[in-house]
């Protein structure tokens, strides 16, 4: 249960785990450069395994200063993150003792932990109301070259997850490679058109500076800068290398987290309302600390302003389980078939749990048209 005590939330700051081990990367390069995965991929997954599930759900009434520290790694991690790639670009391209090759794996480590991590907070900070925490947020997109997620996340994918208007929702039997190109092919237009029409309905041009794509541009632009600054063209693709990584691990978590699941459709361009069970849940303890309760997903989007600490868990009644981790799950999730194999039948025990009045899902293969109509 979520209390005031740095002790009580000192596991959500596994991520801190990441800093020496770059540190390590950077100094000595070879084997080193490997860390951070086994640390991320390795470490937790032994982690889950020993430590199991946690069901254990907190009270919801927390006051936000009894959240003071879980909140903080959240705040802090912006300027750790930036001090990681901007200084470390800076060093690898002053000193000779890193191989080209070494410094192109040291930012593919680096990118795990702003995608893994980074974006995992961003994701957090951008649900809440404080400006400081959202432009926080912003910058932390901003430093991956992905900042119109913000808008397609928030204004797109919680109004129509699990419907095929949803981008983000990854169709039954689709493999994660086509649904990323997908993914980067449609996101960005659809997150401009989110915000075209909400500057349309207050009156305002698209040009109006209330539209927040010229901050996300600006801000990109500012870090393009800084890299090019701090390491010169390498520098730069050094940067775009670490972003490149973050943005892979980003939609590998979008991919997992709604696969194969629909919200019935109800006619008219409407659906059911977003239940826990349109979203696959995951109780493992050590990749929940990491991942700040992202993997508590079903209750995320059932309660989108709920904050991290206070996320529930669901039992399979209520909510389909994954069967691991997301850290490894997106490991699955590269190889389709693999995945397909894993979870495919989870899928169709998810129908047959929820929808049993449904018995012909072929026209909803690619998520191209409703579901059948019915009472939900």
């Amino acid at each position: 249960m979520p209390a005031g005590r740095l002790t009580a939330a000192l596991p959500f700051w596994l991520s801190l785990g990441f800093v020496p081990i770059f540190v390590l990367g950077a100094a000595w390069g070879g084997g080193w450069l490997a860390l951070s995965w086994v640390y991320a991929f390795g470490v937790i997954t032994l982690l889950d395994r020993l430590l199991g599930l946690n069901t254990e759900n907190p009270a919801t009434d927390v006051p936000l200063a009894d959240l003071f520290w879980y909140r903080a790694v959240t705040l802090i991690w912006f300027p750790i993150q930036t001090t990681v790639v901007f200084g470390t670009i800076w060093w690898v391209t002053h000193s000779p003792h890193l191989a080209m090759h070494e410094q192109l794996l040291l930012f593919m480590a680096i990118g795990l932990a702003s995608g893994g991590v980074g974006i995992v907070y961003a994701h957090e900070l951008m649900h809440q109301k404080t400006a400081l925490e959202r432009g926080l947020g912003d910058l932390l997109m901003a430093s991956v070259l992905y900042s119109h997620f913000r808008t397609e996340h928030l204004r797109v994918h919680h109004l129509w997850v699990g419907t095929p208007r949803d981008s983000v929702t990854a169709r039954y039997n689709e493999g994660f490679w086509r649904f990323f190109g997908r993914v980067l092919a449609t996101c960005p237009g659809s997150a401009w058109r989110a915000e075209r029409a909400m500057l349309a309905r207050a009156g305002r041009p698209v040009w109006h500076p209330s539209n927040p794509f010229w901050r996300y541009a600006l801000l990109q632009v500012g870090f393009i800068a800084l890299a090019w600054g701090l390491g010169g063209g390498w520098g730069l693709v050094l940067f775009v290398v670490q972003a490149a990584v973050a943005i892979w691990l980003l939609e590998l978590t979008n991919y997992v987290e709604h696969y194969g699941l629909t919200r019935r459709h109800l006619g008219d361009g409407r659906y059911e309302h977003v239940q826990p069970h349109h979203s696959w849940n995951a109780a493992h303890t050590a990749s929940n600390w990491l991942f700040i309760n992202l993997q508590r997903h079903s209750d995320h989007h059932y309660k989108p302003d709920r904050r991290f600490p206070l996320l529930q868990t669901y039992d399979e009644a209520e909510a389909p389980q994954l069967p691991l981790g997301y850290q490894a799950m997106v490991v699955a999730a590269s190889v389709p078939p693999l995945w397909r194999r894993l979870m495919n039948p989870r899928v169709r025990a998810w129908r047959r749990a929820f929808y049993p009045d449904i018995t012909d899902w072929s026209d909803y293969k690619a998520g191209t048209t409703p579901m059948p109509r019915g009472t939900p």
